[in-house]
């Protein structure tokens, strides 16, 4: 779930719009050295760190840093750091890399197994504020037994081991001894990647440029300019008027460019949903008849068409289609059906008022549905289930909230959340919805709890077997369709507008986190302009 420190950035009274100082809409002279050589894309996000320990581009594609593991277009495995892909024991409890030969920091220090042992142990640390720590809990220690070579030995297998490898890997001569959560390297880092960090301005921009000596190879282009514009109006605007070469945009703000000369519409597929937790400590939320009521009685193809403006799908779980591991049998869920939904609250005694809205033993069937005040699509998915829970007698208050706010609320009242992943399923669900993080922030703010769910889950990460994983995550998304105690309405398509004449463009299905890292442009280093 992204918490952007971005959405702090302001707009300049005397124009509306906050002008990159470094990237003037007019091209550079034809012929000039700076022609073609500088890209400059926006997007909404804005990260809080830049150190993949503190969780910066952990799923690889941060454009600095290099995990000893990357994914290729079709988020496959592929090495990276590592000269081929780490090699997993029998008893799947040791992992074995070897490093790629002549490897530099963007300062020129030569990349060595201490820096892989560093960065893990980094993680690992308790005085270091990293979230990864939970998604490490299997590693008991990371050695290297000569400058090539990395072990890592696990306290149990787990099977996608090697997906945590993408981790990007930090430089030990600099943060060894310091406080990793303060540290100055936090928003000018060195790591291995295809750029370097030149300047960060809060609010406003992060600027790139080419690593020359990387070791995949020199950047086609010269510098990446990442301009941080919260407000979707104003990057679509910018994105008009020529500022930008590539934008994120919303989905029907991006269709407006479809019909204009200039641009193509890129439509990412994505794992990335979104739903309406539900928490069961809530007294009318927690019944389980209104949960699948609202399950349900939502139009999800009403939200795809009217919503997201056609860029999307239904979702039924937090699997998505795309996965090896998705389960057909909650697809077949039938949605917009009003008759299946009031049938359910008349037969668990939640009967019409006067004025429509249901109650049972005094208690009105209705909740408050928190979202980001700054997210538009956000407001239109909970505005959109307002109306459709009207229809079955269910009175639900969407209510725009900063994410302070949120955080003080978020396991009382119910939130349209957004989280997914196309890599792995054990990487979300297992926090998402395991009953040993129940209440704890936003891994599990409903307080879910199933011991068949759980057990699913663990086996999911405990067997090797893909067949026996496919059975697991199956039984994992049937329990969770019994219980719903999420509503889940969407799988997004990530749009983004692109100016005509650039090639290279290779969109991937993406995860729910994408801003700097993990975006259409996790492969600029090889655009080029015709």
């Amino acid at each position: 779930m992204v918490r952007s420190s971005a959405f702090a950035s302001r707009l300049l009274a005397a124009t509306g719009v906050l002008l990159l100082a470094a990237c003037s809409s007019a091209p550079a002279p034809a012929g000039s050295s700076e022609a073609g050589s500088t890209f400059v894309v926006a997007t909404a996000g804005e990260p809080d760190t830049l150190n993949p320990v503190l969780n910066f581009g952990v799923d690889g594609a941060s454009l600095i840093f290099d995990g000893l593991v990357t994914r290729d277009v079709k988020n496959t495995l592929v090495p990276a750091l590592a000269v081929e892909l780490p090699v997993v024991s029998a008893d799947g409890r040791t992992v074995t890399a070897k490093l790629r030969d002549g490897v530099t920091f963007h300062d020129g220090s030569p990349l060595t197994a201490a820096d892989v042992v560093f960065t893990y142990r980094a993680v690992l640390d308790p005085k270091v504020d990293s979230t990864l720590r939970s998604d490490l809990e299997m590693l008991t220690s990371v050695t290297a037994p000569d400058p090539a070579t990395v072990v890592f030995t696990l306290r149990y297998a787990y099977a996608p081991f090697l997906q945590r490898l993408t981790l990007g890997v930090v430089p030990a001569q600099l943060l060894s001894g310091q406080d990793i959560n303060k540290a100055a390297f936090n928003r000018k880092p060195i790591g291995t990647g295809p750029y370097r960090v030149e300047s960060w301005t809060t609010g406003d921009r992060l600027v790139l440029a080419a690593n020359d000596t990387y070791w995949g190879g020199k950047p086609a282009n010269r510098k990446l300019i990442v301009a941080f514009v919260a407000d979707d109006n104003v990057r679509a605007q910018r994105m008009r008027a020529g500022e930008f070469d590539a934008a994120e945009l919303p989905p029907k703000l991006a269709a407006a460019f479809d019909t204009a000369a200039g641009y193509t519409v890129q439509r990412v597929p994505t794992a990335d949903y979104r739903g309406v937790m539900l928490p069961l400590g809530h007294p009318v939320t927690g019944d389980l008849a209104v949960r699948k009521a609202l399950a349900v009685g939502v139009d999800r193809s009403a939200m795809v068409t009217g919503v997201l403006a056609g860029a999307g799908e239904p979702a039924y779980g937090p699997i998505p289609p795309t996965s090896e591991y998705a389960d057909p049998s909650p697809a077949g869920k039938p949605s917009a059906d009003t008759a299946t939904a009031t049938a359910l609250l008349d037969a668990a005694g939640w009967a019409p008022g006067a004025d429509g809205i249901r109650a049972r033993a005094g208690q009105q069937a209705a909740f408050t549905l928190m979202y980001p005040a700054g997210d538009s699509l956000r407001k239109e998915l909970a505005l959109a289930v307002t109306a459709d829970a009207r229809k079955i007698g269910i009175k639900v208050s969407p209510e725009g909230l900063t994410w302070d706010a949120i955080d003080t609320r978020i396991t009382k009242d119910a939130l349209l959340m957004g989280f997914g992943t196309p890599y792995d399923p054990d990487f979300v669900s297992y926090k998402l919805f395991g009953s040993q993080f129940a209440g704890q922030g936003y891994f599990n703010p409903g307080s879910y709890r199933s011991p068949v769910a759980d057990k699913a889950l663990q086996d999911g990460r405990d067997q090797a077997d893909p067949a026996k994983r496919r059975a697991a995550y199956a039984t994992f998304q049937q329990q969770l369709a019994a219980d719903a105690p999420w509503v889940f309405l969407t799988y997004l398509q990530h749009t983004y507008v692109v100016k005509d004449g650039i090639t290279g463009v290779s969109p991937r299905v993406e995860a729910h986190e994408h801003d700097v890292a993990n975006s259409l442009w996790w492969n600029i280093n090889t655009w080029t302009r015709q």
